[in-house]
C-alpha cells in the first residue's frame, strides 16, 4: 500500500510536470512562451500570443492534470483523503516542473481540475467566484486569487469537508505564486483580459 501510494503520487507529481502550454506553442511554431508576455507556460499567457485555440487546449489540458491524477486515486484507493493529495500533488508539479527547473505556472486551472475531481460544490462556487470577478474587473489574476480564497471556505461548509486541508494548502500556494502580479494590481498596473503585456 504504502509503495503504491508513493508511486501514485510521484505519477500525480510528473503528470503535474507536463509544461502542455509550452508544448503547444512551440508545436504551432510560436517559440518559447516564456519569452513573451508574462513568461507563464499557462493558458492566459498562451492566450497573448493570438492563438484563442491553443490558450483553449492548454486549459482543458492543464486542469486535466489535477483532475486525473485525483480520479485515478479515486479509483485506486479507498482512503477519502487520497484523491485531493494527489490532485496537490499535480498542481505542485504544475508550479514546480522538474523539466523546467522547477519554474512553472501558477497552477490556477490544474486547482480548478483537481476541485471538479474532489468536491464540485467546491468547484461551482470558485468558478462563478472566478466568472464574477473577471467580468467585473477584467483581471484573470485578481479573478484566480478571488476564486481561490472562496474554495477552502466552501470545502470547509460543504458535505465533504476532507478536501479541505488539500485545498487551502493550494490557495496559499496560488497567492505565493501570483505575488508579482498582487503587486501590480495594487499599483493599478496589472494587465487586463484580452489585453497584452510587454
Amino acid at each position: 500500500m504504502t509503495l503504491d501510494l508513493t508511486l501514485a503520487f510521484v505519477g500525480s507529481y510528473l503528470l503535474g510536470a507536463v509544461p502542455f502550454g509550452l508544448v503547444l506553442t512551440r508545436a504551432a511554431g510560436l517559440g518559447d512562451i516564456r519569452d513573451i508576455g508574462s513568461g507563464n507556460i499557462g493558458a492566459t499567457n498562451v492566450l497573448r500570443t493570438g492563438r484563442k485555440d491553443l490558450a483553449a487546449l492548454t486549459l482543458i489540458l492543464d486542469a486535466g492534470k489535477g483532475g486525473i491524477a485525483a480520479l485515478t486515486c479515486a479509483y485506486l484507493f479507498d482512503a477519502p483523503w487520497v484523491p485531493s493529495a494527489a490532485g496537490a500533488i499535480a498542481f505542485l508539479g504544475h508550479c514546480y516542473p522538474i523539466w523546467l527547473g522547477f519554474k512553472g505556472g501558477k497552477g490556477v486551472a490544474t486547482f480548478m481540475g483537481t476541485l471538479i475531481a474532489v468536491n464540485p460544490v467546491v468547484f461551482v462556487a470558485a468558478g462563478l467566484t472566478w466568472l464574477a470577478t473577471a467580468f467585473v474587473f477584467r483581471m484573470s489574476s485578481l479573478a484566480a486569487l478571488i476564486a481561490a480564497t472562496v474554495a477552502p471556505i466552501a470545502a470547509f461548509l460543504s458535505p465533504t469537508p476532507t478536501t479541505a486541508a488539500f485545498i487551502l494548502l493550494m490557495t496559499l500556494l496560488i497567492f505565493i505564486r501570483h505575488r508579482a502580479n498582487i503587486e501590480r494590481i495594487i499599483k493599478g498596473e496589472e494587465p487586463r483580459i484580452g489585453g497584452s503585456k510587454s
